[in-house]
């Protein structure tokens, strides 16, 4: 049976309808055909019949990607709250694949009960964690703080340090370990019933010799076994209950960004650094690239940025964001920023801004490059079916492959792309050319005469690419190009 009550986000199907009418039925379209307001950017409404299914057909082809691009000790980590969570799961087992499961954790997301819920005060959210492959993968143990160390202390002197002393006793009963103690005052102790010692009387009197049984100060105590400092890891296997305090909460999260906009709340919905630091601190080395897929407000990226600023780390950050439109009655959008990826790109800025003036002699890179994806630079080749007209004019059009809004510096970017090159490769603009690392690779872009070509042997690079129009109208230099750069051993092409 279908729930078609006033909260039914089911809709029973009907098969006689067109598509058309089953759009606009349920909310994708309205009486006129088009699509509702946003286009491809409106909201998943509970009400739409397709829900859950537009909600894995957006994150699908996105975690898919994830996996391609982690490396193979990545580890991924995905906050999600309870509307999707059991889908999630599912899709994430279907990706990654069920044994490559490491955690589901919960965060606890606000500080204070919602007395207002109609049910239930909603304060978690899940992060759910998958490594690429799980036999590759460790997580990073978690620094101890003062409240963890506060509990190590070393009332009896002991030379090896400070201790915490841990239960003696097991659950899993064992007759060969279930004997009396004598403590140093003479009291005789047993385990309670249906419950023996960790150790057998040989280990245990091995390790009262040793002087790692507490009797407490008295010496009249259930004996209880002493834990160095010094013996145990370097720091504290992850837990799976994420508590605010230590990660902060939703309140933290606003008060950061308002902080950087004045006092202005521009995002509803950002994470606290605290929480994102933590999924760094577990999963990535000092040196390792951080991906984000749904940015944000940039988050993140503040993150990585305060955190290189902190333990002086070369983390980098990817942060990738749709140009969703802003509401035009927010106070973002009267401010200026038209979509969420514009209050990001102001973010960092502004955390770099501040992190800069928080820590003055810190020389780590704080900058960023913005990259938009979009159509080609170059006209694409279409097929033609035996039509002399259509081919001779389609010739015609590539004397230019340049599309029509076409920029040099967008060219060089592709271009980098397509040559196999680094984003962040260093690119040194030139007389009329571009030099890339050094010496790895020429972009001729402008303009082709002989003293840029004479300019460019000069840099020895070991591959050039030119626009082919720069030559137009002068085989000669063309000609001589080639045979210049051939004679140098530098490969040589035009598009």
């Amino acid at each position: 049976p279908y729930n078609t009550g006033n909260d039914s986000f089911i809709y029973p199907d009907k098969f006689a309808e067109t598509l058309k009418d089953y759009q606009q039925r349920v909310g994708d379209k309205d009486d006129e055909g088009y699509l509702t307001k946003d286009g491809m950017f409106k909201k998943n409404s509970k009400e739409n019949g397709q829900y859950h299914s537009n909600w894995l057909n957006m994150m699908y082809p996105r975690l898919f990607l994830a996996k391609n691009l982690l490396k193979q000790d990545g580890v991924i980590f995905v906050s999600i709250d309870d509307n999707e969570v059991h889908n999630l799961r599912l899709l994430m087992n279907e990706v990654f694949g069920e044994e490559n499961f490491v955690a589901s954790i919960i965060w606890e997301k606000k500080f204070a009960p919602s007395n207002d819920a109609k049910w239930f005060s909603d304060n978690h959210d899940y992060i759910l964690v998958y490594a690429k492959y799980k036999q590759d993968w460790k997580p990073n143990l978690l620094k101890r703080n003062d409240e963890a160390l506060k509990r190590y202390k070393n009332p009896d002197n002991d030379p090896r340090g400070v201790w915490v002393s841990g239960d003696m006793t097991v659950k899993t009963y064992n007759s060969k370990y279930d004997f009396p103690i004598q403590t140093p005052s003479g009291r005789l102790v047993n385990p309670p019933d249906g419950i023996c010692w960790r150790f057998s009387k040989e280990r245990f009197m091995v390790l009262r010799e040793e002087n790692r049984i507490w009797f407490g100060k008295e010496g009249s105590n259930v004996p209880r076994l002493k834990r160095f400092l010094t013996d145990v890891k370097d720091g504290i296997t992850p837990l799976t209950l994420w508590k605010h305090k230590d990660v902060g909460h939703n309140q933290e999260a606003f008060q950061e960004v308002r902080k950087l906009f004045n006092g202005k709340q521009f995002f509803s919905t950002p994470k606290p650094i605290r929480l994102i630091n933590r999924f760094i601190e577990i999963g990535c080395s000092k040196s390792d690239i951080i991906l984000d897929f749904f940015s944000g407000s940039g988050t993140t990226a503040h993150a990585v940025m305060a955190l290189n600023a902190e333990d002086g780390g070369t983390r980098q950050c990817i942060s990738v964001q749709l140009p969703e439109l802003t509401a035009e009655k927010s106070e973002a959008f009267k401010a200026g920023y038209k979509t969420i990826a514009d209050i990001a790109k102001e973010r960092i800025r502004r955390a770099g801004q501040k992190i800069k003036q928080e820590n003055p002699d810190y020389n780590g890179d704080l900058g960023f490059k913005v990259l938009k994806l979009t159509d080609s630079n170059f006209k694409q080749w279409q097929p033609i079916n035996h039509n002399i007209d259509e081919l001779s004019s389609q010739i015609e059009l590539f004397v230019d492959p340049t599309s029509e809004n076409a920029s040099v510096e967008h060219m060089v970017y592709e271009l980098l792309l397509k040559s196999g090159k680094d984003l962040n490769a260093k690119i040194e603009h030139k007389d009329n050319y571009h030099l890339i690392n050094q010496n790895e690779l020429v972009l001729m872009l402008e303009q082709a005469n002989q003293k840029i070509v004479d300019a460019v042997l000069a840099d020895r690079p070991l591959k050039v690419i030119a626009l082919d129009k720069l030559f137009n109208g002068n085989d000669q230099l063309k000609t001589n190009t080639a045979l210049q750069f051939k004679d140098a051993g530098i490969e040589f092409k035009t598009i």
